[in-house]
């Protein structure tokens, strides 16, 4: 490989389009887009869903399948253009000089091979490495990954890894032949957000490490701020917005730009006094875009005759490499403040109406004569559960992947039935009853938004039908016209247009199947809704409008929500208190203020330092977490979190090796599950603190 010169561009993208085929039509799904990208430098893409970067990132590994085409426009890579490449040359720049990691890290390992076979064939196929040598240079890149045990590592299999292992491994392996470009589409999306900070951290230190450039593409603008150096801002196939990433954070120069930022909760965001606004209006359809500005039908600054007139082309901005596709940004007062949103009153919050009491779910584990017989093992799933919740409130439940978020919902909801404890809603215990003993009116007034509302609609009904159906099971109305208008009523509630109720679910958007299935957990006069990460899944934009969504109707209801989520931006925005679990202990749990400000759980602290904040105002402590959270069927002795806990050795005489800690309370309702002593609580400062301006 021959040094490059360091002054010259890695990769050079120039009024790139690509199009994709179909029997119907040809559909453009990048336009006229430029990025250029130096030596060691490490670019962002952001944008909605459909917006083109992935498409971007497949274009430069040309591999756009079958119906994809570049229709214009040049990629350069080290001066040589891989459009006209041939694919002989393609398959040695492809993974040796150019890697990717994709969002799912399972599409990249073979279920069949050792981890380190298949490290080490990298190096052997694209440099004729020995097979000593390139094992050798495996087990150095595990290292270099922070994975334990490298020599473990490389002899197991890929189902033997957490998602977290799994993702270090397919950078490992990217890395192998230490390229010279890494593209990274949304590497970090499926994985819980302590793994990610760590997985973060790792990617800037390899690639300053290693010198290699990167195309960073993601949705969230926190991770962006943390991880590049520049930016490019995507809408509807064009890059609309471009440049350093503080310039573009602190001056940005689109419309598109400025309507982002305002719909992600920021420090300060309130949903009383500060709501999040979300972009009105919908994304357009590749085939469906408007005239002249792509964005013009939901911009703030749309100029008829003007803004839909022409084409509109990059315009340089004042600063480094800093450019906009928007005619009127120098006529713009980007300084303005926003205009007078509407304030609400807070939610008067009412009785408790749920209640629970040491609640258990253990699950027993057989392992059966086949796989080797032995004893039944044990999953402690949720390991003495005690909360209240009240009318109107809304009580946010947080923690990783396993922690025994979900387990819980499923007892409420009565899928699956508490080993013991207690739960009272409505003073009524509901513990040992399973969903289909419960009365109509228990299962109409418990309800759940699930995570992902592509898998909750039934694909061969009307959005409508499907409303009506759950409107029949919960015996509302009288006969078919009362619960038609009752459904009509509904789609009002979560703003859908009435004729949506005659539409199939394929055509309707990710945040517009949410919105039904809103519409379907209030059909049956919901008391307690259950949302389950239920903006996860959806766009930035779209996340300010269903969150809104969401308080609107608790408001006008009066409804508890419990809402379940890893995002803590989100938390800290809409949430009136929250719980904190780890390994089915609640570990924290207080008012947002109480769990968001010093003194904190050792794992609440972590949990916080972790979370990407796209303000450039915000200096947060580092505290990444070492290690994976333990398995459930073999919890740790004592302290749950003992053994990833960075302030362990402040207790003495090695408590939290034997005693699970009892639960503290510090302020009024404010709890911890911790055996550190006052002292030291008291002493813990701030992990994020905000600029003053």
């Amino acid at each position: 490989m021959t040094e490059w010169d360091k002054t010259k561009p890695i990769l050079e993208i120039e009024n790139l389009s690509i199009s994709f085929f179909t029997r119907l039509r040809e559909i453009p799904a990048v336009m006229d887009f430029s990025c250029t990208v130096m030596p060691g430098e490490a670019m962002g893409l952001v944008g909605e869903s459909g917006c083109g970067k992935s498409t971007v990132a497949l274009g430069v590994m040309r591999d756009l399948g079958k119906n994809g085409r570049i229709t214009g426009g040049s990629i350069r890579f080290k001066g040589r253009d891989l459009t006209t490449m041939s694919e002989e040359d393609l398959r040695h720049l492809r993974g040796s000089e150019i890697a990717m990691i994709y969002q799912e890290p399972m599409a990249s390992l073979n279920p069949a091979m050792t981890i380190g076979a298949q490290l080490a064939e990298v190096p052997m196929i694209h440099e004729s490495m020995s097979k000593d040598a390139a094992w050798k240079l495996a087990r150095d890149i595990v290292a270099d990954v922070r994975l334990p045990d490298p020599d473990r590592i490389l002899r197991a299999y890929p189902h033997q890894l957490s998602g977290g292992q799994q993702q270090r491994i397919v950078i490992a392996m990217a890395l192998m032949s230490k390229p010279a470009l890494l593209i990274l589409d949304e590497p970090t999306t499926a994985l819980d957000v302590t793994v990610e900070a760590g997985i973060v951290d790792l990617v800037k230190e390899l690639g300053e490490k290693y010198g290699t450039s990167m195309l960073f593409i993601s949705h969230n603008l926190g991770l962006v701020l943390e991880v590049c150096d520049r930016l490019c801002v995507m809408y509807s196939g064009e890059a609309v917005e471009t440049g350093n990433v503080a310039e573009v954070f602190d001056k940005m120069r689109h419309p598109y730009t400025q309507a982002l930022f305002r719909s992600i909760p920021l420090p300060g965001a309130d949903k009383n006094s500060r709501p999040l606004v979300a972009i009105p209006g919908n994304f357009p359809l590749p085939h469906e875009r408007p005239p002249g500005c792509n964005f013009g039908p939901r911009c703030d600054y749309f100029e008829a005759g003007r803004c839909d007139a022409t084409e509109i082309r990059m315009a340089e901005v004042p600063g480094d490499r800093h450019g906009s596709r928007c005619l009127k940004f120098a006529e713009i007062d980007w300084d303005a403040p926003l205009k007078a949103v509407k304030k609400v009153e807070k939610t008067p919050v009412g009785e408790v109406v749920l209640e629970m009491d040491a609640l258990r779910k253990y699950y027993e584990v057989g392992s059966g004569k086949f796989f080797g017989g032995g004893e039944a093992k044990v999953v402690k799933a949720n390991e003495t559960l005690s909360f209240s919740a009240r009318e109107g409130e809304t009580l946010a439940i947080v923690g990783e992947s396993g922690c025994g978020k979900s387990t819980f919902a499923k007892v409420l909801m009565g899928l699956e039935t508490a080993t013991s404890g207690k739960i009272v809603m409505y003073n009524q215990d509901i513990q040992d009853t399973p969903i289909e003993k419960r009365s109509t009116d228990t299962v109409s007034s418990v309800q759940m938004v699930f995570q992902n509302p592509f898998d909750t609609l039934n694909p061969s009904m009307t959005v409508g039908r499907q409303i009506i159906r759950a409107l029949e099971i919960f015996g509302e109305g009288n006969s078919d016209e009362e619960r038609r208008a009752r459904m009509l009523e509904l789609l009002d509630l979560v703003k859908l247009p009435r004729e949506f109720g005659d539409r199939m679910p394929r055509q309707l958007s990710g945040g517009q199947k949410q919105r039904v299935g809103i519409a379907r957990a209030f059909a049956g006069g919901a008391k307690i809704v259950v949302a389950d990460e239920p903006v996860s899944a959806l766009d930035v934009s779209v996340q300010a409008a269903v969150t809104d969504l969401l308080m609107e109707i608790q408001r006008k209801n009066r409804t508890t929500l419990l809402f379940i989520s890893h995002d803590l931006s989100i938390v800290r925005y809409l949430s009136d208190r929250v719980m904190v679990m780890y390994l089915g202990h609640v570990v924290e749990l207080g008012t947002t203020d109480q769990v968001f400000s010093p003194p904190y759980h050792p794992y609440t602290e972590a949990l916080l330092s972790a979370v990407p904040i796209a303000d450039t105002r915000v200096t947060k402590k580092r505290i990444v977490l070492e290690g994976d959270i333990p398995s459930a069927m073999n919890p740790p002795p004592g302290c749950p979190f003992q053994t990833r806990c960075r302030w362990k050795s402040e207790v003495p005489g090695g408590l939290c090796d034997r005693e699970v800690p009892p639960v503290r309370h510090l302020a009024t309702g404010h709890q911890i599950k911790c055996h550190l002593p006052d002292e030291v609580l008291t002493k813990m400062e701030p992990v994020i603190t905000i600029a003053a301006e």
